[in-house]
């Protein structure tokens, strides 16, 4: 099944109403006929943390969302794209917790990597943790055994608790490789289109690396998801934040890949009236890339952005969007910062609060994204040009959820009249619709203020002029007749 060439968007399934069913119903009354491209519907499991990010179980649906019933009823009519945590799984999964209860007495006990998988004896060697790229201080947690009394330690590469919530899973294990063929069968059987494999660059844990996109083993284990997902006729999406180069490997053997370089070219340009770096940027990238600007988590800086951007030039964006109430996520290991010690891992905040408010300039920002070759991706808070919702972060204590507010159906009345709501709508629509956009791409001419970038099918063209100093943008087109019409966007 290809991947439609369409807008997609990004949702919680709660966060458009409250519920899967709601969700469906939103879609229906306000933006009937969009997102031709599918939904990636964040993860709808029971969790026990990361909101949704640490899954108890793929094979329910958390009562609170709906029933597997609802998401196969949105798969009938929208391509789903779900997130599989292939590195990791719950505490809380009755894996673990058998585990937990029966150490290495548990059926389970191989789905998971004690310490003696990579240490022999056990124990693990700070000059090995010292080389690799940490998601939190160390990438162990210390269990007790219920049964025994003893103590286990259980690989966990993410996690803000001590024990984490989330444990990694042994990808080499033989039971491991059953568990992810019974997910991907149950996925295919309920309409799911697209798999992203979430913290797939992390999957193999090697002594003397980074413990991160491990070469050449990652792509060996790559293929085989790979083998198992095209015989369900499901796509997959690798989720990797890495250097360019790293990406680009993805791309040539394969692999749809995540174009998170585009988000920061794109705020540069901007927010400094600069077209030379996104323009070099879009005449030489792959086009098999999905594309974003806002999602779940933040605008990726570092390693993303590594041998590209400088610390100095990556600072001006990162000050920019904290002075207008982002807050930071940042790498832990020295030896992954930069010489200079610029840490900046992502930056969290809504893109409409960093392009100050700016109507012209967001729908600018969203007309570069969607003109950029790939399949488009629009976060729901984006769709409703939404603000740093500051007092969430303060009752969670989560700086992610500055960008993670949940929109009653009220709200969404309310803020899908808005002017700024309906010029993105129309956008979209027009992605969507015109057949140039199945053609070839080309970035015609820039001047400092200004890039031109064209679309062109046969004798359709569409062509978007973005002036990067008014952020006045206007889309240049032909109908099936050969009239052109030029609109102020």
């Amino acid at each position: 099944m290809p991947v439609k060439n369409k807008v997609q968007l990004i949702t919680y399934p709660d966060s458009l109403g409250g519920t899967i069913k709601t969700l469906h119903m939103v879609l229906k009354k306000h933006f009937d006929g969009l997102f031709q491209g599918g939904i990636h519907l964040l993860p709808p499991y029971p969790s026990s943390g990361d909101r949704g990010f640490a899954p108890v179980s793929y094979f329910e649906i958390a009562p609170e969302f709906g029933d597997w019933q609802d998401v196969k009823a949105l798969g009938e009519e929208y391509d789903l794209l779900l997130d599989f945590m292939v590195n990791h799984i719950s505490k809380a999964s009755p894996y673990v917790q058998d585990f937990l209860k029966n150490g290495r007495r548990s059926e389970y006990a191989d789905m998971f990597l004690t310490l003696d998988k990579i240490w022999p004896d056990g124990e693990p060697v700070q000059q090995d943790i010292d080389r690799m790229f940490l998601r939190r201080k160390v990438p162990y947690s210390t269990f007790s055994v219920t049964e025994s009394g003893t103590k286990e330690k259980l690989w966990t590469t993410f996690g803000k608790t001590d024990p984490s919530e989330q444990i990694d899973l042994d990808i080499q294990a033989a039971i491991t490789r059953t568990f992810f063929k019974e997910v991907f069968t149950f996925f295919s059987k309920n309409n799911i289109r697209i798999v992203r494999l979430d913290a797939v660059g992390y999957v193999i844990k090697k002594l003397g690396s980074s413990c991160f996109f491990v070469e050449p083993d990652i792509y060996r284990f790559l293929d085989e998801i790979k083998d198992l997902a095209d015989k369900l006729n499901i796509e997959l999406l690798p989720e990797v934040h890495a250097q360019i180069n790293t990406q680009y490997k993805l791309s040539e053997s394969g692999f749809w890949i995540y174009d998170f370089v585009l988000p920061y070219y794109i705020l540069e340009a901007v927010l400094f009236h600069r077209s030379d770096r996104l323009a070099d940027y879009l005449k030489t990238r792959p086009h098999r890339q999905f594309t974003m600007l806002d999602c779940h988590d933040g605008i990726p800086v570092k390693p993303d952005l590594d041998d590209l951007v400088s610390s100095a030039d990556a600072r001006k964006v990162v000050d920019v969007c904290v002075e207008r109430g982002a807050n930071l996520s940042l790498i832990y290991a020295d030896e992954h910062k930069s010489p200079d010690g610029f840490d900046v891992h992502q930056v969290r905040c809504t893109i409409y609060s960093a392009l100050g408010e700016n109507d012209d300039a967001y729908v600018q920002a969203r007309a570069l994204q969607l003109f950029t070759p790939g399949i488009p991706q629009v976060y729901y808070v984006g769709l409703l040009a939404g603000k740093n919702d500051v007092d969430r972060v303060a009752r969670t204590g989560e700086g992610r959820e500055i960008n993670r507010h949940n929109y009653t159906q009220k709200e969404i009345e309310n803020t899908v009249k808005q002017d700024i709501v309906q010029r993105l709508i129309r956008l979209i629509q027009f992605r969507d619709t015109h057949p140039s956009f199945d053609g070839s791409f080309s970035v015609q001419k820039q001047k400092e203020y200004e890039i031109v970038l064209k679309w062109e099918l046969d004798k359709r063209y569409s062509i978007l002029t973005a002036n990067l100093e008014t952020h006045q943008s206007s889309v240049t087109c032909n109908d099936e007749h050969g009239n052109a019409v030029t609109q102020i966007i």
